[in-house]
């Protein structure tokens, strides 16, 4: 029986694919183990969005190949690089990693990784001692989406679960290569994605985070398709994002919805009405804005405003009490000026986003962004950096101070630690509490203090006295 080991790398939608890949890989008998040393095949799923994650894509490839050779490793040990620097690089890849890797497959082949593991044995069986150049298994761009009954072995914690909607991106961003990695976006269907999580809230999931490249623009790639584009259409009766939200909402059972990497240029009032009227929907959403300045906005080719973006920041508070807007920046793309970042700056200290990320600009191959003029210098992008991130820190203190003396309903993560609404996996702040809570499971708790970006809790109606915090908020 064969043993493999999975490396999974980067975003939660690349988590997806390693899900199906030992899903499948079930399915055909082969075993699914968690040692890479153990295993007669390695498969790293890399991430190649910036080149950080490349960075470590290779760095974990390089890891894996170097234990190949250690004296109690078996030589024979087979790696695999799939995931997004694979579909992206594997051309360059393949000669630069002759030696250490024995294929490359692409985010189609996720649900064929178990015959081609297959293959890559059969081969070797035909060419004795020699070694051959890496097999690529990737063929064109990827066109590929998941289905409701696609096998699939969940990796996070039983009590969460991230649903793919969507595939693939329409956007022009000029920093970002996504499209042309995953391809064009793609959509399944309302019932595809009900069925799926019908049935992940009756496995006893209490999170489900919807996630795409772009979740807005759920269901508008079929509006697309029509004998007439320039019919109206009434999405309440098609296939939109507010649709699947309603029927959603209407599963059995006690839940969150959540709402990741929605595009602000398809939010609507009816987007913010459906929200509001769906209880099990996280008051929560990812909006990554990725700046302010209309000349950084048009550079960036975002398809928003900077008066849009404050238009419609100020619609989602107004149409949903309680709401926590989580964004991103990007500091440092070429051509911005210090007035750019000090109007960046100046909208990040009046709105408060409650949560609020940043990124260095990645001068990335392939992009628009890249070839242009005015690249600012790596010491200055820092700068930038670390000046918002200082901001936002002192801000976050405040919207946690905020916090103190409410009661909150979360979900307790891990002994000791859980989550509230405005907090996504992985990505966001913790709720200190009691360790005797049970993990994966709602309850109330009282915030009695908070340290930046994390908060401390009793359970509801227990003593001060009585509670011990798991561990100090860091």
């Amino acid at each position: 029986m064969i043993k493999v080991s999975l490396i999974s790398l980067g975003c939660a939608k690349n988590l997806v694919d390693s899900e199906i890949m030992v899903g499948h890989l079930h399915e055909a008998g082969m075993t699914v183990i968690p040692e890479a040393e153990k295993a007669d095949v390695v498969i790293v799923n890399t991430c190649s969005f910036i080149d950080s994650s490349k960075e470590e894509s290779i760095g974990h490839i390089l890891e894996v190949h170097q234990h190949k050779g250690m004296k109690k490793r078996r030589k024979e040990q087979k790696l695999i690089v799939a995931g997004c620097m694979s579909q992206r690089f594997s051309k360059d890849l393949s000669s630069e990693l002759h030696d250490e890797v024995d294929a490359f497959i692409g985010l189609d082949q996720v649900t064929k990784v178990a015959p081609i593991i297959q293959e890559i044995y059969a081969k070797e069986r035909g060419q004795g001692e020699s070694k051959a150049a890496p097999a690529n298994f990737i063929e064109g761009k990827s066109t590929y989406i998941p289905d409701y009954n696609t096998p699939r072995f969940r990796l996070t914690p039983a009590h969460f679960a991230y649903v793919k909607i969507a595939e693939g991106c329409n956007h022009p961003c000029t920093f970002c290569i996504i499209p042309q990695i995953r391809g064009r976006h793609r959509s399944r269907t309302v019932d595809s994605v009900v069925q799926e999580a019908r049935r992940l809230v009756q496995e006893g999931v209490k999170e489900l985070n919807l996630i795409s490249q772009d979740t807005t623009f759920f269901g508008m790639d079929t509006w697309e398709q029509r004998p007439n584009p320039r019919t109206p259409v009434d999405s309440s009766r098609g296939t939109a994002l507010t649709t699947l939200l309603r029927e959603l909402n209407a599963i059995e059972g006690d839940f969150w919805i959540r709402l990741l990497y929605t595009h602000p240029a398809h939010w609507s009032d009816e987007l913010i009405r459906t929200i509001a009227e769906c209880p099990k929907v996280a008051r929560y959403i990812d909006i990554p804005l990725q700046h302010i300045s209309d000349h950084m906005l048009e550079r960036m080719q975002r398809e928003t405003s900077g008066d849009y973006i404050r238009n419609l920041i100020g619609r989602i508070r107004a149409g949903i009490p309680g709401i926590a807007v989580r964004t991103t920046f990007i500091v440092g793309f070429p051509g911005e000026t210090d007035a750019d970042v000090a109007e960046l700056c100046t909208f990040i200290e009046e709105t408060k986003f409650e949560r609020l990320g940043v990124f260095r600009y990645s001068q990335e191959e392939g992009t628009r962004g890249a070839k242009m003029p005015d690249q600012i210098l790596p010491k200055v992008k820092e700068a930038r950096w670390h000046q918002l991130m200082s901001l936002q820190q002192r801000i976050a203190a405040e919207v946690s101070k905020s916090y103190v003396g409410r009661t909150l309903r979360v979900l307790v993560e891990e002994p000791g630690v859980a989550r509230g609404e405005a907090d996504a996996p992985d990505i966001d702040g913790r709720i200190y509490v009691s360790r005797d809570l049970t993990v994966g499971e709602f309850v109330d708790v009282k915030i009695t203090g908070y340290h930046d970006y994390d908060l401390l809790a009793l359970p509801k109606g227990q003593q001060p006295k009585e509670f011990k915090i798991a561990k100090q908020a860091q």
